[in-house]
């Protein structure tokens, strides 16, 4: 079976009770829509959880964006040689940024993690992409973290920038593309701005699947096979 769930932020207990509520096998694989990392308590398990599985395929949220680029530069070992260069003045404004959104948490678990094992995930989160697509039956999904910004019919997924796919919202009104068992999913606008209510919300052929887990909603993963839904509180 063909999964997907998005805006974990840490909520590992809620992914570890979603995975045995799916009764998640080898057999099945998951899609993570991003936002994996900040806010929740434990944002580097989920990352541990999600890089140890074959089958689970996270892609870039803009938290991602934000912690990866913070963590390079924090995490990095000052020496004489770049005390005085490793860190710039764009840097610390990105990292006020990223921990007034949340990246506290992240970080402590980074800092927890033995040097090896932090580079590792560190890797795992730059080698991250910003898309990906899936196909069950006659039906073909496209999967990015917020939305297809200046879209353009026709335009190749690859062209679209960073910006436009982990940052941009999308307009779920809009029919993105012409073929009826092609859809797009996606995360980070929560479900409630659309209709009110923490559960995943459909609109043409567009799913939005963030119920804002971490803001006392819920945690939704979405069988794409038969677009079964299934909720945590």
């Amino acid at each position: 079976m063909l999964y997907c769930m998005s805006d974990i932020h840490g909520e590992y207990e809620k992914y570890l009770q979603m995975l045995k509520k799916i009764h998640f096998s080898d057999a099945d694989t998951l899609y993570i829509l991003g936002d994996i990392v900040d806010r929740g308590p434990a944002p580097v398990e989920v990352l541990q959880d999600a890089a140890a599985r074959a089958n689970v395929y996270p892609i870039l949220g803009n938290h991602e964006l934000m912690a990866r680029e913070a963590l390079s530069r924090l995490l990095v070992d000052v020496t004489a040689e770049n005390a005085e260069t490793h860190l710039r003045a764009e840097d610390f404004v990105a990292l006020q940024a990223w921990l007034q959104n949340g990246g506290e948490t992240t970080l402590a678990g980074f800092r927890k993690l033995g040097k090896d094992t932090r580079a590792d995930l560190l890797d795992f989160l730059w080698d991250l992409p910003l898309y990906e697509t899936a196909e069950t039956g006659e039906k073909a999904f496209v999967f990015v973290h917020a939305g297809l910004g200046h879209f353009k019919e026709g335009k190749p997924l690859s062209a679209y920038s960073a910006y436009d796919l982990a940052w941009a919202g999308t307009n779920l009104s809009k029919r993105y593309f012409a073929d009826e068992n092609t859809y797009l999913v996606v995360g980070h606008t929560l479900t409630l701005y659309f209709s009110g209510a923490p559960e995943i919300y459909r609109c043409q052929n567009n799913f939005c699947i963030d119920c804002g887990a971490v803001f006392g909603g819920r945690l939704a993963c979405l069988r794409l096979d038969d677009f079964a839904e299934f909720y945590v509180e």
